[in-house]
């Protein structure tokens, strides 16, 4: 049963979309867990690049079936659209999966996430203002819309109407806002069926069913390790659990079943939104990384903040994921730095600490122990086996993976699909 899990072990970003797709060719089904269009993807297959959102990277390879399993929280507007999107690209997309389970953005769950992150002024999340926290609020407040509820009218009107009796009371008496009409948000949401119809399934039946039949299955991660809502740097997390726990309960599918767990490292570190970041950089190097990087949300559209690379939450997304290789991305970004800085400790209240801190308030404190290592300045996005890496290249991704606690079995050295060295096969 070769089910394989693949998902970020920084603050997301990591270039989960590349890894996907590599593995795309060989898989049968790639299976987003959960998340939204908060967790965006660039893949670049030849000299086009797509931008996915909140569909599934497998969608770009022919022959495998994209799901969007019960764990996903689902924008029908923002599906279409990236669905139309492919569609007008020649992308085959009569493939895709959505579970019956998965939940429905609605339009009060935006209007909900944005005046309430306005309201917060300077203690606000930095959530991307999509409507995701609501609906996972809503979800495990059991007054959540599922995609299944677009199909039975009288439902849908009583599932949105006990949302709204609570909505509409904040809205209009603790920020001021216009209340929510209840009728315009059926009507709105029943639009969908038909045209989202095609594609609901039971997802978990499927998916199984394709493991008892020897099918490879992907589950891919959105966001990353330390944005989960367990494990992550709360409160500055997403609202699902990336870690691979959450590829089970997003699926429907056991961890027995689960054979390999492929995190993803970016060859330094960067993260979006507010919260700690122990190695983030705020001079010429930090600047040089964001440029070189192409550092930019694919989904929010703002830069993301950058730091060197951080062996300890390395180590820690290790442990929390079980993890049993790494994929390293972005290798060529370091190309010419006569020296790399790499974080392998912190220190804390005068304490060397090599271990994530379980305390937030330690954590908000830890200043980076860092170990220089040399750079190289050759060219090596041509690079095709890793004899081919100059010598200190393969010296720093060497010191990465031992300091991280699992294989490198792949480094990227190029944004293209090609520009990978395979150490190990995943499969």
């Amino acid at each position: 049963m070769p089910a394989l899990v693949l998902l970020g072990a920084q603050w997301g970003d990591e270039g989960k979309g590349k890894a996907t797709d590599l593995l795309g060719g060989s898989v049968d089904y790639v299976v987003r867990y959960q998340g939204g269009n908060n967790a965006g993807h660039t893949v670049v297959v030849g000299d086009q690049k797509y931008a996915l959102h909140l569909l599934p990277s497998g969608i770009l390879s022919p022959g495998c079936t994209p799901v969007i399993g019960n764990g996903v929280v689902v924008d029908p507007s923002v599906l279409l659209s990236e669905l139309s999107g492919l569609n007008e690209r020649g992308v085959d997309t009569s493939k895709l999966l959505i579970s019956g389970n998965a939940h429905i953005i609605t339009p009060y769950n935006v209007t909900v996430d944005k005046v309430t992150e306005r309201f917060l002024g300077k203690r606000k999340i930095g959530t991307t203002g999509r409507g995701i926290g609501p609906t996972y609020a809503d979800k495990i407040n059991r007054v959540g819309i599922r995609v299944q509820d677009l199909y039975d009218e009288s439902i849908l009107t009583q599932k949105v109407e006990a949302a709204l009796d609570a909505k509409n009371q904040m809205l209009t008496k603790l920020y001021n806002r216009r209340a929510i009409a209840v009728e315009q948000v059926v009507e709105e949401l029943l639009g969908y069926a038909d045209k989202l119809a095609p594609y609901v399934a039971d997802t978990v039946l499927v998916l199984n069913e394709a493991l008892e039949q020897d099918k490879v299955v992907l589950f891919e991660g959105g966001q990353g390790t330390l944005l989960d809502i367990d494990h992550g740097t709360y409160p500055f997390v997403t609202s699902s659990n990336p870690t691979a726990g959450g590829a089970c309960t997003g699926s429907g599918v056991g961890p027995t079943k689960i054979s390999r767990v492929i995190g993803i490292l970016k060859a330094y570190t960067t993260r979006v939104g507010a919260g700690p970041f122990p190695t983030e950089l705020f001079d010429e190097d930090g600047e040089a990384l964001r440029r070189i990087g192409g550092e930019r949300g694919v989904t929010t559209g703002r830069d993301r903040r950058c730091g060197w690379f951080d062996a300890v939450i390395a180590r820690y997304a290790t442990r929390v994921n079980g993890l049993t290789d790494f994929f390293l991305t972005k290798l060529d970004v370091l190309t010419g730095w006569e020296q790399i800085p790499v974080c392998v400790a912190y220190e804390i209240d005068g304490k060397r600490v090599e271990e994530l801190p379980y305390s937030q308030t330690d954590f908000h404190h830890a200043k980076p122990v860092y170990e220089m290592l040399p750079g190289w300045s050759e060219d090596i996005s041509k690079a095709k086996s890793f004899s081919d890496l100059p010598k200190n290249a393969q010296a720093y991704v060497k010191a990465l993976e031992e300091m991280s606690g699992a294989p490198i079995s792949a480094i990227g050295v190029g944004p293209g699909r090609d520009e990978t060295i395979e150490i190990n096969s995943f499969l």
